[in-house]
């Protein structure tokens, strides 16, 4: 069957499914009566509209900035479907005295900025540090190919541990069922769960894939600079001073690993790009489940709302508005 030309995509959120179109975005999530709650709204990314932002590289950061912010509100779609199914269950919603605006948006606040200092620590400065111990500082392509193996280790690791908690194996089952959904719509299949359940839960353009592209480029990338740095300045720095050089140099690596993701998925049958793309994919055998038909048809009704085609053999879908800006 002849593939779709029109790339979709999107992301789990909490008892739901993301997607994104080339006009719209749609979130669908399971509520606890069975029925489903779609929040559907125009977006045009800027990379389309904007000829600078719409340049090979330069779109890849960008359409990062986009997809961070669009999860986010997602996630928080459905964090409040969850929310008030928690309370209706526990009987609570009167009982339970309201949060200050401010309070909520400093306690969301802190969660970040812990959160932020987490990665940073985990992801950013201890392999650099680590790194450092083995007195290799000066030998710049062995130290970035140690620290960058030192940060794939760690987020293989926090992946596969979370993978044991109940909720987040939820989320990764609602991920397989995304990627499902998006195999179905590209062969032109049908879509519909019997039909869907056959497709892989592994997807060349996931998100699972894209980070670990940028965990790779950075190793290359930073090995180039620091190289540099040492040529031109004939300067060693310790780990810290080498984390904050880097940092503006993110873009850079998420805009060329974005342009390779995007190369691979178009080229997937290439014996080369299959055998760069196989960790990635490998990765995702963690990062995903396999969902059941339930979850695979709120995966449908995000997909089929976000392109805007027929809802009939659905029932109990209900469009929300989200109020989160």
């Amino acid at each position: 069957m002849k593939k779709k030309e029109i790339a979709v995509g999107g992301q789990a959120v909490i008892e739901g499914v993301m997607m994104r179109g080339p006009e719209h975005i749609a979130t669908a999530v399971r509520r606890k009566n069975g029925s489903i709650d779609v929040c559907k709204e125009i977006f045009k990314s800027v990379t389309a509209s904007n000829k600078f932002f719409g340049l090979p590289i330069i779109r890849g950061f960008v359409s990062l900035i986009e997809m961070m912010k669009i999860g986010i509100k997602s996630l928080t779609f459905s964090a409040n479907r969850y929310e008030e199914d928690f309370k209706e269950e526990n009987n609570s919603a009167k009982k339970k005295k309201k949060s200050s605006p401010f309070k909520e948006k400093t306690e969301e606040i802190m969660s970040f900025i812990f959160a932020f200092g987490l990665a940073f620590l985990f992801f950013m400065y201890l392999p650099y540090q680590i790194a450092d111990f083995m007195n290799i500082s000066k030998e710049n392509v062995y130290f970035n190919a140690v620290a960058g193996s030192i940060r794939i280790l760690f987020f293989v690791l926090y992946v596969w541990i979370i993978s044991f908690m109940k909720d987040v194996r939820r989320v990764f089952e609602y991920h397989g069922a995304e990627h499902k959904s998006v195999y179905a719509y590209e062969k032109n299949d049908k879509l519909i769960p019997e039909t869907v359940d056959a497709y892989s839960t592994l997807h060349p353009r996931c998100g699972t894939s894209f980070i670990f592209l940028v965990l790779l480029v950075s190793i290359f990338l930073f090995s180039v600079i620091d190289t540099l740095v040492a040529v031109f300045f004939n300067y060693t720095p310790v780990a810290l001073i080498r984390v904050l050089y880097h940092l503006p140099f993110i873009p850079l690596v998420s805009g060329i690993s974005y342009e390779i993701l995007r190369f691979s998925g178009k080229n997937i049958n290439n014996f080369a790009v299959r055998i760069f793309t196989a960790p990635g994919l490998a990765l995702q055998r963690i990062t995903t489940r396999k969902p059941d038909h339930k979850q695979l048809e709120v995966a449908l009704v995000a997909l089929k709302v976000a392109l805007e085609l027929d809802l009939s053999g659905h029932k109990n879908v209900n469009f929300i508005e989200n109020k989160e800006k």
